[in-house]
């Protein structure tokens, strides 16, 4: 990079902390926070506190551990401004991507961390283990918040939870229950919501796909191959009470369901389509799928409907024995094949931000043990990530970025 690049995108940048920080308080934070990023985005090295203050002129490491690990900023506030820039900057036409990723660490103190599974480590490790919430479109993907997940053995200790600065009110959630309090943050920011996309992890849960439901939002989620459905709606009414005894609750009659690799399997060759959804670096993904309108079957075993007709979704591989992949999805009745596969594939852009938040940018360097200092690491990377993100929208053809960064106009001279 040319000196007079290098000064523009330090502008930039400048700029671009300006708009985000202010939330944190004294000019001093601010200072720290800019100068904590600016550690981040440099090449090379470990993202922690001595390593970046040894490589920055202004650097200094008490003071950038003390505005990580101690001072009183609220990271929500923050988190709120960057996701409102962001997301002006992309497509209206976006998921907002549920998951999770791991944090390995050695020892027992850091907060939250525990022997789990980690999808990073795919195995048991001993890992902290954060769930995100993302806003992807077709042209990139961007974090909009992170929740710590704390297991049992945590929220069940309140003496450790102390010594890491847990706060008294948080108690035990799932991973499924922390991703609906953080869509429910995103909705009262004012991000223009979008169709809810995640694994079967959380969307083999009936209780987070209707709490989605609930809240009108439209969904594409994995589920397990065991998952029950019928593939005709069932509508049964329970009997008119007759005004003796205990109202009847259940229905005892309801046909019993099928899995949904048992539906995959008796659907006609016709039924399979070859569908691309995008260019990857070696060329075109593409994958053999099929869609077909179920009913949930989630209640049936206490003779209950609960779920409305829904789509499912599955892959099947031409070199499987058997469908591979499944998802449900209560977009509309008309939503066409293509449409449902890309957003049931659009998790890549996760996958590959963890990644690069990992690698380049130190997500998982934090050799701090608080809550607080957890959260505001966190909420660094992300500034980091969305404004090397921002640069290259800056540079694409086609493209435009909101407010205090330059706009690229690609009109043909004359």
């Amino acid at each position: 990079m040319q000196p007079r690049e290098e000064r523009e995108v330090r502008a930039r940048l400048e700029r671009f902390l300006e708009d985000v920080l202010w939330s944190v308080g004294r000019r001093d934070r601010r200072n720290w926070g800019k100068v904590y990023v600016r550690g981040l985005v440099q090449d090379g090295g470990r993202r922690t506190a001595a390593e970046m203050a040894r490589r920055l002129p202004d650097g200094d490491e008490q003071a950038l551990q003390q505005f990580v690990g101690q001072s009183p900023w609220a990271h929500e506030p923050v988190r709120k401004e960057l996701a409102l820039k962001m997301v002006g900057m992309l497509s209206p036409r976006v998921a907002w991507v549920v998951d999770d990723t791991g944090f390995p660490k050695k020892g027992k103190y850091s907060v939250g961390v525990a022997r789990q599974y980690s999808g990073t480590l795919g195995k048991i490790g001993n890992c902290q283990v954060g769930v995100s919430l993302n806003y992807a479109t077709d042209d990139a993907c961007v974090p909009l918040d992170f929740s710590l997940y704390l297991p049992k053995e945590w929220t069940e200790d309140r003496e450790r939870c102390g010594k890491a600065g847990v706060p008294e009110d948080v108690t035990f959630k799932t991973k499924w229950q922390l991703a609906l309090e953080m869509i429910d943050r995103a909705l009262s920011w004012g991000v223009p919501p979008g169709v809810v996309v995640a694994d079967s992890g959380y969307g083999k849960v009936a209780e987070f796909r209707k709490g989605l439901q609930d809240r009108e939002l439209s969904y594409v989620v994995g589920v397990d191959q065991d998952t029950g459905v019928w593939v005709e709606e069932v509508r049964v009414a329970l009997p008119a009470y007759q005004g003796r005894g205990r109202p009847r609750t259940r229905i005892r009659t309801l046909p019993r369901p099928q899995s949904v690799l048992e539906v995959a399997k008796e659907l006609p060759q016709e039924a399979w389509q070859t569908v691309t959804w995008r260019e990857g670096t070696k060329g075109p993904m593409t994958g053999r799928f099929a869609c077909l309108r179920v009913q949930p079957s989630h209640g049936w075993a206490e003779g209950k409907v609960e779920h409305p007709v829904v789509w499912l979704l599955v892959e099947w591989p031409p070199e499987a024995e058997k469908p591979t992949k499944f998802w449900l999805s209560n977009l509309d009745a008309d939503t066409t094949l293509p449409e449902l596969v890309r957003l049931a594939k659009i998790r890549w852009w996760v996958e590959q931000n963890y990644q690069q938040m990992k690698e380049e940018l130190g997500l998982d360097h934090y050799e701090g043990r608080s809550w607080r200092g957890w959260h505001h690491h966190v909420t660094l990377t992300m500034i980091a990530f969305c404004f090397l993100v921002a640069e290259t929208l800056l540079h694409k053809k086609n493209f435009w970025v909101w407010e205090g960064l330059p706009i690229v106009d690609d009109t043909p001279s004359a």
